[in-house]
């Protein structure tokens, strides 16, 4: 009986850096020959909150059964997201499956996760903090899971895009500010030019 009792309390202690979030659960029915047999399908999310975060279902007759099967093949395909800061995306990006669609947003320091339903499991089991998500067509939960995993996996940080280009991180940075800020004075001067465009056509033509 110890050594019963000793086990569970070792595998908590081993699986404590994971947090579980159940999105949806739904039941099911076989028909066989006496009638109908009835079970139940989860759907889980799976994090560490610190850029890992995976997604598994399963079926079961009875529904912690067929929330354990999900819990552990979410953990079998678990993906790494890198963030910004450790609270947001580096950039904005979409994803799609199927007939779902979602838009994944970076956002300053508290804003907090504007976000719904399964989406927001995501995130919270991601770890991230800051975020702006919308969802769009399909609204069943497996589509908005699968189209969120396929906006993760799109994501990438300078670090990455500086790997593949063969350059440092800084020039990376550094040309991204130099655009923002070339945009921003473009932007300026444009509607210094609309203003005065505006201002001689009110002019009045002299007698």
């Amino acid at each position: 009986m110890r050594g019963s009792g000793r086990g569970p309390r070792r595998d908590r202690d081993e699986q404590s850096e994971f947090i579980d979030k159940l999105v949806h659960i739904n039941r099911v029915a076989k028909v066989v020959k006496g009638g109908r047999r009835f079970g139940f399908a989860a759907l889980v999310v799976v994090g560490d909150q610190k850029g890992r975060v995976g997604f598994g279902h399963g079926k079961a007759r009875e529904v912690p059964e067929a929330i354990r099967k999900a819990t552990e093949q979410a953990k079998r395909n678990m993906i790494k997201v890198p963030l910004r800061e450790g609270r947001t995306l580096h950039h904005d990006v979409s994803g799609r499956h199927g007939a779902g669609k979602v838009i994944l947003r970076a956002a300053p320091p508290g804003t907090g996760i504007i976000a719904g339903g399964p989406m927001r499991a995501v995130f919270e089991t991601l770890g991230v903090q800051d975020v702006v998500a919308k969802s769009m067509g399909s609204s069943n939960p497996y589509n908005m899971v699968r189209a969120t995993f396929a906006a993760l996996a799109r994501e990438d940080s300078p670090r990455g895009v500086a790997a593949r280009r063969g350059k440092k991180v800084s020039e990376i940075v550094a040309r991204r500010r130099d655009g923002a800020a070339g945009e921003a004075s473009a932007a300026g001067e444009a509607s210094v030019a609309s203003e005065a465009s505006v201002a001689s056509e009110g002019e009045a033509p002299a007698a």
